[in-house]
């Protein structure tokens, strides 16, 4: 490539085009050696860092959200603002009733194009604003029948350690292997990517291993210490999860945790990235651990379900499926958590498609580390933690809760 060739090569990256084939095969110019060659947008970058400027009133309310020890804001038409604190709702903003555009007003200055076209098109977008003073929080902006609202999460200043969380230390064993798959599950708001960031935490201060981590948005922040970590953003750094794991792949990572498998391309790669040599972290929205299998296996057409158990046979490592339960003297939440090995037995039954006899494996494999739920919510009910009631309405399975309440 000549320097013509190259300089405008630099420009037609700098403009960033939509299509890579864009950029990989610019319209030449005359392009003089001499000419300055203008400097790399960094925008994108920046947004990653700077502190977002947002209106005064939605300042407010996040002072007012982060004051009340509050882990949630939120902004539904028709209602005044809400703060969740403790689990439970409670109303701020002087008791203003919010109107059918005032959501998107708040947020509109945050939005970047980008977000502004696939809010747009999809009437979805999520992303992350950082307010000095208060801290990083986690928006999903989103339309509702009687307008636009959203859910704006209080993201912590540091990443808590899984002894913290109330989490077993075994969680931290997991991650020792090479490679293979960590799935944590539960609902939104169970604290999955909050314990997924304190094992990339601690593998991050105590393993030297390059780690890539894919979000959307980036909820926290890890700096470098005996590890590497990259940190991408969807939406922001790359368009879709699918393409930044595919991407990563080629970046010699030992470690890719994906935020969420969202879809078939994304899920195949994961499942494909574990099997061959890389230890994958990721998420699912489901309850306990057969629904976690049916759910990767579903996301698949029928006539590839078999040879997707297979692989996941010998992807799989791991499924952490948690729930945070109201705590009886009302400070807070306590998790409760069912931990699935992947021994050979487990193994064997995926590979046959008998998930029936997998909770069966989990009652008999403590000496693996393996905890039901009923397990769990038990030993925080004999604990005074929770409340019975609490621990039944959670339960999977509740005649195997009351025998061991008995």
């Amino acid at each position: 490539m000549d320097t013509d060739e190259l300089n405008q090569l630099i420009r037609s990256l700098n403009r960033g085009a939509a299509d890579p084939r864009e950029a990989a095969e610019p319209e030449l110019e005359l392009v003089r050696p001499e000419e300055t060659v203008p400097a790399l947008d960094l925008d994108a970058s920046a947004a990653h860092t700077a502190e977002d400027e947002v209106p005064p009133d939605l300042a407010a309310l996040l002072s007012e959200t982060v004051r009340r020890g509050g882990t949630d804001l939120l902004l539904v038409p028709g209602t005044a603002p809400v703060v969740r604190v403790n689990g439970s709702l409670e109303k701020v903003g002087g008791g203003e009733v919010l109107s059918a555009e005032r959501a998107f007003d708040l947020l509109s200055p945050s939005l970047s194009a980008e977000r502004r076209r696939r809010y747009r098109e999809t009437g979805i977008v999520d992303l992350s604003l950082r307010l000095a003073g208060l801290g990083r929080f986690r928006v999903n902006l989103h339309r509702t029948r009687r307008g636009v609202a959203a859910a704006l999460r209080v993201l912590p200043k540091r990443v808590p350690p899984l002894s913290e969380l109330g989490l077993p230390e075994m969680l931290y064993d997991l991650t020792k292997s090479a490679r293979g798959l960590i799935l944590v599950t539960g609902a939104t708001g169970s604290g999955k990517t909050t314990t997924l960031a304190a094992l990339v935490d601690r593998m991050n201060r105590t393993e030297k291993r390059h780690i890539v981590t894919i979000e959307d948005p980036v909820e926290y922040e890890h700096t470098h210490a005996r590890s590497l970590v990259e940190q991408v953003e969807v939406g922001v750094d790359v368009p879709s999860f699918a393409a930044a794991l595919v991407s990563a792949l080629r970046q010699d990572p030992d470690v890719i945790l994906v935020g969420e498998m969202r879809d078939l391309e994304t899920t195949r790669a994961a499942v494909t990235a574990a099997e061959t040599g890389h230890l994958v972290l990721t998420t699912l929205h489901t309850n306990d651990v057969p629904q976690t299998i049916h759910r990767i296996l579903d996301v698949f057409p029928a006539e590839q379900q078999g040879q997707v158990r297979h692989q996941l046979s010998l992807a799989l490592s791991a499924i952490v499926c948690q729930q945070l339960v109201p705590r009886k003297d009302g400070s807070g939440r306590a998790a409760a958590v069912e931990i699935l090995v992947a021994t050979d037995s487990i193994r064997a039954h995926i590979r046959r498609g008998s998930f029936h006899q997998i909770h069966t494996e989990l009652t008999l494999g403590k000496r693996f580390g393996m905890v039901t739920m009923e397990d769990s919510l038990a030993a925080l009910v004999r604990a005074g933690t929770i409340s019975e009631a609490e621990a039944r309405l959670r339960a999977s399975h509740p005649d195997d809760l009351a025998s061991q309440l008995a």
